[in-house]
């Protein structure tokens, strides 16, 4: 079969062991640079010193080495993993619309991770209800997720919260019926929304917040505003979450979301599927917040307020054992701690140990009520 010269040029640049992203806006490519870049290789007998990273989506590499055209191949099959159908990659206003960077805007364009997106948050939030109701989308930006969930789920179960005016007009252009509010995502009240039954929550949020927002849901989850969170975030935010004790990720965001929720990683972003592309790979995170009864007994009694006390001051010294780092603490509150604890380091303890630990130190003064706003400081920044 006679190949075309664009497929020729690019055959020949991945024999040479590169591989390209062309960055045009010509519309003959316009196609091919809306395909993101595949992390893996079909033909699975590809020895594992010859893969490469990436690859542009359609050419596969043969026992040889050589490259070819993914349909060229008898054998191959067309991938059918999406479930949910993708639609058009969503059109911005030409010279009148563009993301800005004061709020961290970094617009989806990829209609097939929309999609897989999507289905993730619907696993999500039908964990704990029947029927999926309530849905918040924080931040909609220019609506490639909105436009995704009105279809599946219809606008009269859509909230959105958009600090951005120029969103809000497109979305209403769009989607006259749907629900939104202007505010900012870290001020609204999550309690005063959910009405009738907890929120679920979708969102690509703003790599420089992430952390207050996801802190703001936890406050939400103390009185059971929120019983699911679906989000984006930039991928070491996401494996902080996950990650265990005694590595180098393990920190108060471990701490937090493991005492709180089921944690789950959905799977890794590039950034190609981005406009514009950021310069760190995102996950999809999956937050299923415990009921507030069930987080009373797995804070055995402990309030969240004191719990931030110990879990933020011992990471502010994460390697200096906890004798060292709670010091000052200990000295505050009159007590000294257990051997037992002081010899630990905070890398070292479970998030149940830390419990335990918080339980050392204020003893029966720790049964408080849970408040609205304990994780969360009022203004962004950090969580000290």
């Amino acid at each position: 079969m006679k190949k075309s010269p664009f497929k020729r040029l690019i055959k020949l640049l991945l024999r040479q062991q590169l591989v390209v992203v062309l960055l045009a806006e010509f519309a003959c490519v316009e196609s091919f640079l809306e395909r993101p870049l595949t992390t893996h290789f079909r033909n699975s007998n590809i020895s594992t010193k010859r893969r490469f990273n990436f690859a542009i989506d359609g050419w596969v590499q043969d026992q040889d080495g050589e490259w070819e055209w993914e349909e060229d191949d008898p054998n191959y099959q067309a991938s059918t993993s999406v479930v949910i159908q993708a639609s058009a990659t969503p059109q911005l206003p030409s010279g009148t619309y563009r993301p800005k960077q004061s709020l961290g805007q970094n617009y989806l364009k990829d209609p097939n991770t929309v999609a897989k997106i999507v289905r993730a948050f619907h696993q999500d939030a039908s964990r704990y209800q029947p029927t999926v109701e309530e849905i918040v989308e924080l931040g909609p930006g220019a609506g490639a997720l909105t436009d995704k969930l009105v279809e599946v789920y219809g606008a009269s179960r859509l909230h959105c919260i958009e600090i951005d005016e120029r969103s809000i007009q497109l979305l209403e252009q769009k989607h006259p019926t749907l629900k939104i509010t202007h505010a900012d995502v870290l001020q609204v009240d999550y309690s005063d929304m959910a009405i009738e039954r907890p929120l679920v929550v979708i969102g690509n949020l703003p790599y420089y917040i992430t952390s207050q927002i996801l802190f703001a849901l936890a406050d939400a989850a103390h009185v059971g505003a929120v019983s699911s969170a679906t989000v984006t975030m930039q991928w070491e935010v996401g494996q902080r979450m996950v990650a265990k004790p005694k590595t180098k990720d393990y920190g108060i965001l471990s701490v937090v979301f493991q005492l709180y929720a089921d944690v789950v990683c959905h799977f890794k972003i590039p950034p190609t599927v981005f406009y514009p592309k950021p310069a760190v790979d995102s996950a999809l995170i999956g937050l299923h917040f415990y009921s507030p009864s069930l987080l009373r007994e797995r804070l055995q009694g402990v309030a969240p307020v004191q719990l931030r006390r110990v879990v933020t001051t011992a990471f502010q010294q994460r390697r200096k054992t906890l004798r060292n780092s709670l010091k000052k603490l200990c000295q505050q509150e009159g007590v000294e701690l257990s051997e037992e604890w002081a010899v630990q380091r905070p890398e070292e303890l479970t998030p149940e140990d830390f419990v335990a630990l918080t339980k050392s130190i204020f003893g029966t003064q720790s049964e408080m009520q849970l408040g609205k706003k304990v994780w969360r400081k009022l203004k962004h920044g950090s969580n000290n």
